[in-house]
């Protein structure tokens, strides 16, 4: 609910005597008794009434009996509109507040602001941008009704907005995603997992801890609950339990890409506040409050971490922002601790508010929610992209995902098909539920048959079948990697550390730690980069892989399991990180990484020896391949007895195309072929 109704309902309304049946004996002098029952019920909606707006929705039940009593009193009518304003089903607002206009056409200016109000909620844009002229029109322009008649203005031109994005809607399907997550009672706050295998969320059902209701909105306190998917299919709701839980208010902000950071909002004796969660196996770790860099006395009431776990954008109130609520970020020190934030701009952050902040997992896409952008009401949600070193002008995401109401609180999907937000519809099973947007990208041009009669004979003309092309829908630029870690021997689930290196940069951008009850793990990787992946676990030989993902490549999810091997004598490892010149034994920069992991083995196991092996594919003759292929082990032991490592617990040979392990006949299978291992040869 914007702005507007809140410095509306600060002023006094008042209702002239009019053409209107006032509730008194004079005119229900045959029914006194009903009369007695009806102004019972008046009083008892006016009780909740002057209570303030979190009350309203209850005043509307007491108010509706008056009502079917005496339909005709403009004041009821009037309150009975201003009631539905602030309840789930806002535009039943309407016929009220028009009767009570019609019953009394001198009523108080500010119904007029009310009815523009009540129209812009059922888009009808003319009748609320007429509505709320004549407001204007009416109300002089003091010192203190500035402010108003600016928000008035805003209005106006959200309507004008409205009827612009509404002529060209999105195609998408908004589907509700049913009765496993959604209930009688309110549910919102979706965050998912990358892959969309964990969706968390809150809800106020009547298993809350403790059992407790909110005194103010009469509704049970909040918890987190959370569903996986199965086969396609999300599994029914469990509460996620404590020590998450409490009997206090407990609701969704972030979750980590892989699933494996919860970030919760706490209410600290009326100062919102950000908390971390950890999954360690299947058990959440206690709480922990972040630092004062991201929490302040004000109100922090959103976050997103990003997929390299580096950045933590959230919003707060804090008063050296832009407007009303800012987006900020913050970095992670080399100590893991969260530093001084900064503000994202202008461009992002306006006079206005901006809510629900989530950074997509390629690391550039920003989805926010805001009331200063252009929208068509309340607040809408935009998409800005990070790029050359600054945010694109924000984009709105169009009707219907965003209506005259409030939208806020989306998430994303990795593959940029599905999101997921709460909303307030026809077809809910409770106040609030949980719906998926499925993007379905531009609208595929019409197949034209075009005969053209100027060239041909109207007994033959000449036909031209004019083939629509095939339309791809846009996905997001990244891959993601996911899998199980387990040990190769016992089968059993590892937790071990998966770092994730820049191998132009030589340099880590990120590290992550599978869970140590499933062994799974997921990473995001942008498009654009040559990703070294390296999984290392005590006692263990790593694991490496190579990821080269040109800045063109499409979405992609790639499942790689990997059984680590113990560092046990006659197992040996690929490294697929260590490059060299084409046709030479030169090491490439980008191997820097691999080797300096090679080397730390080594210094952590100072009585392992181990053999350094080059092989080739099939191609060329077979003494040239088996020469490039020792001169490339050779390269490789130099490197390492250059950093310090015992020259006799080295040994190099070079197989040549001796030791295939895949076939030669296929471009992928020489790539496979041409390697570079190690092997321990003793403890």
């Amino acid at each position: 609910m914007k702005r507007i109704i809140y410095i509306l309902f600060l002023l006094i309304v008042r209702v002239s005597a009019g053409q209107n049946v006032d509730f008194n004996k004079e005119n229900f002098k045959d029914n006194k008794d009903g009369l007695r029952d009806a102004k019972k019920n008046i009083d008892v909606g006016d009780a909740l009434w002057e209570q303030g707006t979190i009350f309203y929705k209850q005043a509307i039940a007491p108010y509706l009996l008056a009502n079917n009593f005496n339909p005709n009193n403009a004041l009821l009518n009037f309150r009975i509109g201003a009631c539905y304003l602030y309840s789930n089903t806002k535009i039943k607002s309407i016929p009220f507040l028009e009767k009570s206009l019609s019953l009394n056409p001198d009523a108080d200016i500010q119904q007029h602001l009310m009815m523009g109000k009540a129209y812009h909620l059922d888009k009808q844009w003319d009748k609320a941008i007429e509505e709320l002229k004549t407001f204007q029109n009416k109300v002089p322009v003091t010192k203190d009704t500035k402010e108003l008649l600016e928000e008035v203005s805003k209005q106006i031109e959200e309507c004008i907005t409205g009827k612009e994005l509404i002529k060209t809607p999105v195609r998408v399907f908004i589907d509700n995603v049913g009765n496993a997550i959604n209930t009688e009672y309110s549910d919102y706050g979706p965050v998912i997992s990358a892959d969309e295998s964990v969706m968390m969320f809150t809800s106020r059902r009547n298993t809350t801890t403790g059992g407790a209701m909110d005194q103010f909105t009469n509704e049970y306190m909040e918890d987190i609950y959370v569903s996986t998917k199965v086969n396609g299919k999300w599994s029914p709701a469990q509460n996620i339990g404590p020590p998450i839980n409490t009997k206090r208010h407990d609701a969704t902000m972030g979750l980590s890409a892989d699933g494996q950071i919860l970030y919760v909002y706490v209410d600290d004796k009326g100062d919102g506040n950000i908390y971390e969660c950890n999954l360690l196996g299947t058990t959440w770790s206690k709480p922990e409050k972040l630092n004062k860099n991201v929490n302040t006395d004000f109100h922090e009431s959103s976050a997103s971490l990003s997929a390299d776990g580096r950045i933590l954008y959230f919003v707060s109130n804090r008063t050296d922002g832009f407007g009303d609520r800012d987006i900020w970020m913050s970095q992670k020190d080399a100590n893991g601790k969260w530093g001084k934030p900064s503000n994202l701009g202008p461009t992002i952050n306006t006079h206005y508010g901006e809510e629900g902040v989530f950074i997509h997992p390629d690391g550039k896409t920003l989805y926010f929610s805001s009331q200063g952008h252009k929208t068509m009401g309340g607040y809408d949600i935009f998409k800005s992209v990070f790029e050359n070193g600054k945010w694109s002008e924000p984009v709105n995401l169009g009707y219907p995902v965003n209506t005259p109401d409030d939208d806020v609180f989306f998430v994303m999907a990795a593959n940029g098909k599905h999101g997921y937000y709460s909303s307030i519809k026809t077809d809910g099973l409770g106040e609030k539920d949980i719906y998926m947007i499925t993007f379905l990208g531009s609208e595929k041009p019409m197949v034209l048959n075009n005969e053209d009669n100027l060239l041909g004979s109207a007994a033959a003309p000449v036909k031209e079948n004019v083939i629509a092309p095939a339309l791809a829908i846009k996905e997001a630029q990244l891959t993601i990697l996911k899998g199980i870690i387990t040990d190769e021997k016992t089968k059993l689930p590892l937790d071990a550390t998966v770092e994730l290196v820049d191998n132009a940069k030589n340099e880590v951008i990120a590290s992550f730690v599978s869970n140590s009850s499933t062994g799974k793990y997921l990473v995001s990787l942008p498009a654009g980069k040559n990703y070294g992946i390296a999984v290392k676990k005590d006692g263990y030989l790593f694991h490496s892989e190579n990821f080269d993902i040109p800045a063109s490549a499409a979405f992609q999810e790639v499942t790689k399991d990997v059984a680590l091997k113990s560092l046990a004598v006659g197992n040996k490892i690929v490294l697929n990180n260590i490059f060299f010149d084409f046709d030479k034994s030169t090491l490439r920069p980008e191997s820097t990484n691999e080797l300096e992991r090679l080397v730390k083995l080594l210094n952590d196991n100072g009585t392992l020896k181990i053999e350094i092996s080059g092989h080739t594919d099939s191609k060329g003759a077979a003494e040239y391949n088996k020469t490039l292929s020792q001169s490339r082990a050779k390269a490789v032991v130099d490197y390492l007895v250059k950093a310090g490592i015992k020259a006799d617990r080295l040994t190099f040979m070079g197989y040549g195309k001796e030791q295939p392990i895949a076939t030669n006949d296929t471009d992928e299978g020489r790539q496979q072929n041409r390697r570079t291992e190690f092997k321990v040869m003793s403890k």
